[in-house]
């Protein structure tokens, strides 16, 4: 059940996202390569199995049948012996005097070695000393070897007699005496480390004597390490017999363990190597084929320089190569269990692993005899994660440039925003952004798989995305700090001028985004990025997705930069005109010029950000500013004191305030400081003005007669999106309202039918 819910896991996190199901053939394409390659190797590990364990079991059959030999043999000679003994008269007599001769001449051996110890260790400290002036030869390392077992073994029989004796008080100062012969083992083991550790070295200066001298003292040292553990595993299996045979007593006591001591030296020569080869990796990774080039170099001199100096048995190149190979196995691992590991670098293994194996072939091993795999069959696992390190380094940066946006925004402190070359106010991030996109970019490109690049720039159309969405809810709740009725009455505007600021800033970075001058040949961020993008991917997942996603960001750019625009401009109609809106059409209205304060206002603030607004945006001011006003001053109609008397010239105050704002909107193009920035379709401004005309035959028409009806069936025909609401406004503002006025009007607004179509002004008119 567990392995079950593993599994899901892991498979909800490959398909993590709809498109992802596009990616299933490759899945289970790459699973299925997987397998047959897991299954090849449990062959191969399975077939490796089973030879060497029926090998281990002819061993032990063989050994088991030469054990009961060599039991069988001695208990002959033990049976051979006790009957000699009643074969040859006075054979105990004799035995007796054998005996003593043979303790005469061990104790007469035993003295003279005791007394030629001392000089013997001398002469072998010379010849130490001598090599020590030639470790790259140390012609002396042989005798010394021969000279210094010689004197081991004088030790050993003189410990081991001494501990079987009755009287053991002499131990002590036996141990003593041997305390030097320690001191020159320690010092030839040096000798014979340093010519271990130099071994490839040794080999590519030629030096094959000392490299032959090396190997005789380890293989002498192999067997005498051998005969050992026999002696060992016969005294313990047969105690009593072997107690019976003091020859089987003679000779080396201990293991010494020179072979054990030479495979480490092996490890301890690469360790270095790879220690080196961490730092220039960390940095460098690109060059990772060049950085390891000393490991292919140490196996080919082992090839072709040491293996015929080396005894057969030992099979030194495959000894080499599989300390090696797992030295590199666990120095890859590392690295790739490591957190803080980058995207090259992960990359940079990925590719290694195929380059690996191609080195080998050409030195003779194929993949299946290098035990375990170099990186554990991770490949699928590692490109997944190579992908999941650039998506995670996006977040990252994205997160921490919109957090210091956020920050800025949120301080309104001074130098916030930059201005480009051309003056435009902008946020210090974006081009910074693009800039960690296009690297990103980079090096999703550098994995050679679309697969890798596909769900890059996925997470990189969800980051961007994301980024609208939160730029234009930081925006809006900051515009409510305004907007809010507790703050209308100016009490709390302090930074709205900032804040404004930072409104065009926003929009001019979204235009960056998406404008393109192709004269200039200058080309936006997302043209760029689109241009970059596209060799990367397959041509389905640019066609079926990335085109659908690149064109939802420009919308989405295009969407944010009006929407700061369109909140610039509530924001002047809300805060500058809060004492300016509520007098319109009340009696303050005929003796005031509201609208020439409003256009007055428009032209300030046209003034001041004409030249840090894109002009494409600036256009969108305008028309943003012409849209608004009407929408206002249409539903200054529900102002508490509006009134319309019949008496009053209010047909002349509208037809003022129209020819204000149209003097306004049509003289912009040819203000001198506005020249060529500002293109004003006044046509489409007096279209939607047309409006107010249809407001006041409202106003003017009889109420008797249908007049009223019929012009709210004209205007219903021209606007489709006209509200009820606002014309029953509209009515009751007329001095003359009845309720059979309106109750015309609704019905005939249940008879009247009307197609629709694209929003008209009206439709902002509540």
């Amino acid at each position: 059940m567990a392995e079950m819910e593993g599994s899901i896991v892991e498979l909800a996190d490959l398909l993590r996202h709809p498109e992802d199901l596009d990616k299933i053939s490759f899945l289970k394409s790459e699973f299925t390569r997987k397998k047959v390659a897991v299954d090849r190797q449990l062959k191969v590990g399975l077939r490796d199995q089973l030879e060497v364990t029926q090998n281990g079991i002819n061993s032990i059959s063989h050994g088991q049948r030469t054990v009961n030999q060599i039991k069988e043999e001695m208990m002959k000679i033990d049976k051979l012996c006790a009957e000699a003994q009643n074969m040859i008269r006075d054979f105990p007599n004799i035995n007796l005097v054998s005996q003593v001769h043979r303790n005469f001449t061990q104790v007469e051996a035993m003295k003279a070695n005791i007394e030629s110890f001392d000089l013997r260790l001398k002469d072998l400290e010379q010849l130490l000393r001598d090599d020590d002036q030639d470790m790259e030869n140390q012609p002396n390392i042989l005798k010394i070897h021969y000279e210094l077992t010689q004197l081991r073994d004088v030790r050993d029989d003189a410990m081991d007699q001494i501990k079987r004796a009755s009287d053991s008080s002499l131990e002590g100062h036996l141990q003593d005496y041997f305390t030097r012969l320690d001191d020159v083992i320690e010092w030839f083991d040096d000798h014979i480390g340093t010519a271990c550790m130099n071994l490839i070295p040794l080999v590519q200066a030629d030096n094959k004597g000392m490299v032959v001298r090396l190997a005789l003292i380890i293989e002498e040292e192999e067997k005498s390490d051998n005969k050992v553990k026999a002696l060992q595993d016969a005294q313990r299996e047969y105690k009593d017999l072997a107690s019976r045979f003091k020859s089987m007593t003679n000779g080396p006591k201990q293991l010494r363990g020179y072979k054990e001591k030479f495979l480490t030296a092996i490890e301890f020569y690469a360790q270095p190597q790879f220690g080196k080869a961490d730092d220039r990796f960390l940095e460098e990774p690109e060059k990772l084929a060049n950085i390891l080039k000393w490991y292919f170099n140490d196996l080919y001199v082992v090839k072709v320089g040491m293996t015929s100096l080396m005894p057969k048995k030992w099979k030194i190149f495959k000894t080499y190569t599989n300390i090696y190979h797992k030295m590199m196995h666990d120095w890859l691992i590392k690295h790739i269990d490591n957190p803080e590991l980058s995207p090259p670098h992960m990359l940079s293994i990925i590719d290694w692993s195929e380059k690996y194996y191609a080195k080998m072939i050409k030195l003779g091993w194929e993949p299946t005899d290098l035990q375990p795999h170099v990186l554990d069959t991770r490949e699928g696992e590692l490109i997944r994660e190579y992908r999941q390190l650039i998506v995670k380094s996006v977040d990252e940066w994205m997160d921490r440039m919109f957090a210091a946006d956020k920050k800025s925004f949120l301080e309104r402190k001074p130098d916030t925003l930059d201005n480009n070359e051309n003056g435009y106010f902008r946020t210090k991030t974006l081009g910074d952004m693009w800039r960690m996109l296009k690297e990103q970019t980079a090096v999703a490109g550098d994995s050679g798989r679309t697969d890798v690049a596909e769900g890059v720039f996925d997470a990189m159309f969800r980051a961007l995305k994301s980024r609208q969405n939160m730029w234009q809810r930081m925006v809006d709740e900051e515009a409510q700090r305004y907007m809010s009725p507790s703050s209308r009455d100016g009490t709390d505007q302090e930074g709205m001028q900032v804040f404004q600021d930072w409104l065009v800033a926003i929009a001019n970075d979204q235009i960056a985004c998406i404008d393109d001058n192709e004269a200039a040949g200058q080309l936006s961020y997302l043209t760029r990025f689109t241009r970059e993008l596209a060799p990367l991917v397959t041509p389905k997942y640019l066609a079926q997705h990335a085109r659908a996603e690149l064109d939802a960001l420009r919308d989405g750019f295009v969407d944010l930069g009006t929407h700061c625009i369109s909140l610039f401009v509530a924001l002047i109609f809300t805060v500058d005109f809060r004492a300016t809106t509520p007098d319109l059409f009340t009696p303050k209205w005929y003796g005031e010029y509201a609208m020439k304060r409003m256009t007055t206002t428009f032209d300030d603030y046209i003034a001041d950000y004409s030249k840090v607004l894109h002009p494409s945006l600036l256009d969108i001011l305008v028309e943003e500013l012409a849209d608004e006003l009407l929408v206002a001053y249409l539903a200054a109609v529900r102002n508490k004191a509006a009134r319309f008397r019949r008496a009053d010239p209010f047909t002349d105050k509208f037809k003022d305030d129209i020819l204000t704002a149209f003097d306004f909107f049509q003289s912009l193009p040819a203000k001198p400081d506005l020249a060529g920035l500002v293109t004003v379709d006044f046509a489409d401004i007096k279209r939607k003005w047309k409006v107010v005309n249809h407001m006041v035959r409202l106003l003017e028409a009889e109420k008797a007669g249908g007049g009223v009806v019929a012009v709210y069936e004209e205007f219903k025909q021209e606007n489709w999106d006209l509200g009820l609401g606002w014309v029953e406004a509209v009515l009751r503002a007329r001095d003359d309202f009845e309720k059979a006025m309106l109750s015309a009007v609704k019905a005939k607004a249940g008879e009247v039918y009307v197609e629709r179509g694209p929003e008209t002004i009206m439709s902002k008119v509540k």
